[in-house]
């Protein structure tokens, strides 16, 4: 057999052992190196939500915790997973998708093995792991700095976290779809990243609302894996609570993978 026979004979066995989890660790490395040169994105998925959760500490001080059974630590953890759920995933994904979108790189991924679900998981997963560790981060640096004592249902907290991570990058994927530039992006992620911040309890407890806007509230994407969170350092999430906030957080993500298969573009807009 000659050489070159054997060299395609290699490559095309290379491929067929190739796994979906192989494909998009090697995306998510290439997508890692790119996401480093962007000091950009980095200060905004890095050192923002970082910093919000504590700038709005004396806001949070001021309202009237204790009657609703929560406290500061109970209402800034929370808070502080959905800032960084909103900013290092959500927001640097909407910005990581429209920009290798416009330079052609998910056309040329598309020419190759990786199926279309494994390129956008490839190009999320730096910005899901830094999502996640930083709150982590965010989870010990509240346990030390705000008395939040452990979690009575971590495991409630764990599944809102996960469903968080999931639903933002899908989420992101549906709003790069109808972004133009990446100079757009951030205008365009920047009307459910105040919502969020606003009705979802990342800011202000659902609680402290009155009934019938709570109740609207509740209904936005983010609210449910605030509630999940919150219920598990609190304890105090009953059985059909926590159903329904996984019901929802599950209706949004399914909805927004439906979004992403019918409208996502992987061809520059004109």
């Amino acid at each position: 057999m000659s050489t070159s026979a054997e060299s395609r004979t290699t490559a095309v066995e290379s491929r067929r052992t190739t796994t979906a989890a192989g494909r998009i660790a090697a995306l998510g490395r290439a997508e890692l190196t790119l996401f480093g040169r962007s000091r950009g994105m980095l200060v905004g998925a890095l050192v923002v939500p970082l910093v919000l959760p504590f700038s709005v500490r004396s806001v949070v001080q001021d309202m009237d915790l204790a009657e609703n059974g929560l406290s500061v630590g109970l209402v800034l953890l929370p808070g502080a997973i959905g800032f960084s759920l909103l900013f290092a995933v959500y927001s640097a994904l909407v910005a990581v998708f429209v920009g290798r979108r416009e330079e052609l790189v998910l056309k040329r991924l598309r020419t190759g093995e990786p199926r279309d679900a494994e390129i956008l998981a490839g190009a999320s997963l730096p910005a899901v792991l830094t999502g996640l560790l930083q709150s982590l981060v965010l989870v010990a640096g509240c346990t030390a700095l705000l008395d939040v004592p452990a979690p009575k249902a971590a495991w409630l907290a764990v599944l809102g976290l996960l469903s968080g991570l999931v639903m933002c990058s899908a989420l992101a994927a549906f709003t790069a779809s109808f972004t133009r530039t990446v100079e757009s992006a951030q205008a365009t992620a920047l009307p459910l990243v105040l919502v969020s911040m606003i009705g979802s309890g990342v800011t202000v407890p659902l609680e402290l609302m009155p009934d019938r806007l709570a109740t609207a509230f509740g209904l936005l994407p983010l609210s449910p894996v605030i509630t999940l969170v919150r219920g598990g350092w609190s304890g105090d999430l009953s059985a059909a609570e926590a159903l329904g906030a996984c019901a929802l957080a599950l209706v949004w993500t399914a909805a927004s993978v439906f979004a992403v298969r019918r409208w996502f573009r992987w061809e520059p807009r004109r």
